[in-house]
């Protein structure tokens, strides 16, 4: 016998009617950022060590207005032109043979890829101020340089400030920029010369036409570099009598008793030449990249566009939680 259950609505087995509960609202989370007092006492320290030294300098003995006046100085403009020229004309000169340098180190002749490493592991392995001082006493053991039926001269004639400077300057950069683009030749596919070879090129019109230009991707940077530190290397043709901007600013001071005054004035300019062309080496990696990157990074222009874009947007009342 089944026992019967009471199905009429209010029975003893019907449910208790259940209260539907108030909903409460969240509490709203307060974020309390984590403090990161080294910061703050490191900061403090810094913005301390550096107002002292500003302090010390504005209360040395040196005339600011001196600084001032020869910035502009034509003198001052001369030597700094020159610098920038000498610069220019060795780093060409530099790239040129470095990349001949780089494919004969490369070449599967062992007579070619010898003496590009013999040349490289010389001039990489003395200072460039010995390279400008035996260019520059180079008449002491060739007085006269004679190339038969082509040219023939006293070598004190041959070997003057700016061509010593040239030499020294433009052949130790040689070696660096052929071991620049030698890791660029090296980081192309291998795959890419056999497809090459493959449609019937030479071996130069690959590397002219198919390595080199993808190359240039990983070449371009260092490049950028060396260039950079060329400016600051030419100070060095100091040595060779050369009147750049160095030894300009040098006789300027030993006239006129301001010596570290017109060291300031170079410095100011090395900066300044420096500044404008480390800008010059950021746009062009990043022309140079778009083809390794999904997306570029923002310059510093689109950053403070951007950053003044959200600035403006921002509701008055603050970002709502």
């Amino acid at each position: 016998m089944t026992d019967k259950f009471d199905k009429v609505p209010g029975g003893p087995s019907a449910a208790a009617p259940v209260s539907k509960a108030t909903t409460v609202a969240p509490e709203t989370i307060k974020a309390v950022p984590v403090r990161h007092y080294g910061r703050w006492i490191s900061g403090v320290v810094v913005l301390a060590l550096l107002a002292g030294l500003v302090y010390a300098f504005s209360q040395g003995d040196i005339q600011w207005q001196a600084v001032q006046d020869k910035l502009l100085d034509d003198t001052v403009l001369a030597g700094a032109g020159r610098t920038l020229m000498i610069s220019v004309l060795a780093m060409v000169l530099g790239v040129v043979l470095g990349v001949v340098l780089a494919v004969m180190r490369l070449s599967r002749n062992p007579v070619t890829s010898w003496v590009a490493w013999l040349y490289i592991w010389f001039f990489r392995g003395t200072p460039v101020y010995v390279q400008l001082l035996l260019w520059f006493n180079l008449a002491l053991i060739f007085p006269v340089l004679n190339i038969p039926f082509i040219y023939k001269d006293e070598m004190t004639d041959v070997m003057t400030p700016f061509m010593c400077a040239l030499l020294g300057l433009a052949l130790n950069e040689a070696a660096y920029m052929a071991e620049i683009v030698r890791a660029g030749i090296q980081s192309v596919d291998e795959g890419q010369t056999e497809a090459s070879h493959a449609l019937g090129m030479t071996q130069a019109k690959t590397m002219r036409r198919v390595v080199l230009p993808q190359a240039l991707r990983v070449i371009i940077p260092p490049t950028g570099n060396e260039f950079i530190n060329m400016l600051k290397t030419s100070s060095l043709v100091y040595a060779v009598t050369y009147n750049e901007l160095l030894r300009s600013t040098s006789q300027i001071g030993s006239t006129s008793y301001a010596v570290m005054e017109m060291l300031f004035v170079a410095s100011i300019w090395y900066i300044v030449m420096t500044s404008v062309f480390s800008v010059g080496q950021y746009y062009l990696e990043r022309r140079y990249a778009r083809g390794s990157l999904r997306s570029l990074p923002l310059t510093p222009f689109q950053r403070v566009k951007v950053g003044l874009a959200s600035f403006s947007n921002r509701p008055s009342g603050g970002v709502s939680a």
